[in-house]
């Protein structure tokens, strides 16, 4: 039955140029699994172009929960050796890469945790896109902003998502709607404004942009602090 498929998929392979391709892989018990999606943990597979790929049922993308058993026991380990909380570490992946360990970010973070080169290297990391490096990357530098801020994990992830610099510069989480977005994800809270802050942002008022000016955010738009009372 399972030699006759894969012949089967090959012959669709060679019939005619390729629309899409199929994945193969032994699993642990030694069943072949056939998917439109490359297996996760990158091992080794064979892949086969296919034609006619509206008339072939993919299958369903892996649920998150299955996503992270597959990294739990490089999370775990890491996560037990540095001191930090293993489901503060899956909560940091699932936001920034769903699990994807191939993600790469459109400034160039990349893997589990999207690393950055140069934190990637100054971690001693030089595969990023290796699941277990990336994790014990990610997490001995989540470690150190933990540390840098006193354990306060709010600060420590708004540093991870925006930079030691810009949370330092305002004391607080910076007021940029994707770190406090970002923030609120993870933990579950959004983190609170910054005290005595003046918000400035741009409105269009009779084609002419106006600034206005108040001790509250706009409720959408870009918006940034000007200054503290």
């Amino acid at each position: 039955m399972k030699s006759g498929l894969l012949a089967v998929v090959l012959a669709i392979g060679l019939a005619s140029p390729a629309a899409a391709q199929i994945y193969s892989w032994r699993d642990a018990d030694g069943k072949l699994v056939l998917s439109d999606q490359p297996r996760v943990d990158r091992g080794t597979m064979t892949t086969y172009a296919v034609s006619g790929a509206a008339t072939v049922r993919a299958t369903k993308p892996l649920p998150t929960s299955l996503k992270s058993a597959l990294y739990d026991a490089s999370i775990n380990e890491h996560s037990r050796r540095m001191g930090v909380s293993a489901d503060l570490v899956r909560a940091v992946i699932q936001v920034e890469s769903a699990f994807n360990p191939s993600a790469v970010s459109t400034k160039g973070a990349m893997g589990l945790m999207q690393l950055m080169p140069a934190t990637a290297l100054e971690m001693g990391v030089s595969n990023p896109f290796e699941p277990d490096q990336n994790i014990r990357g990610g997490v001995a530098y989540l470690k150190r902003l933990l540390v840098r801020y006193d354990q306060k994990v709010e600060l420590a992830l708004a540093a991870y998502n925006a930079g030691m610099g810009n949370v330092e510069k305002y004391g607080d989480v910076p007021p940029f709607k994707e770190t406090r977005a970002y923030v609120k994800k993870i933990t579950g809270t959004a983190p609170s404004a910054p005290p005595n802050a003046i918000y400035k942002w741009m409105e269009l008022v009779n084609g002419k942009s106006v600034a206005r000016y108040s001790n509250k955010p706009p409720e959408s738009g870009a918006y940034e602090v000007v200054s503290r009372r």
